[in-house]
């Protein structure tokens, strides 16, 4: 029985996050050889305070960002 957990930064619609499964699911089914009922995929949405890159958080990033945008 396959389970897949992906980790993502939260941020996305729920649609973006079903779309996701789906093609997440459509992919393992013709790899694994075995029935669809038996493919788990879990998604992890993680708040962008709690993800760091370099000591620095994608809240932090997403800051910097947008003053860099600013005139």
């Amino acid at each position: 029985m396959p389970q897949v957990a992906i980790t993502l930064a939260e941020g996305r619609t729920p649609e973006q996050i079903r779309a996701l499964l789906h093609e997440v699911h459509a992919a393992v089914l013709p790899t694994t050889n075995t029935r669809p009922e038996h493919i788990r995929v879990v998604v992890h949405e993680v708040p962008r305070s709690h993800w760091a890159t370099g000591d620095v958080t994608l809240t932090e990033m997403d800051a910097a960002a947008a003053g860099k945008e600013q005139p």
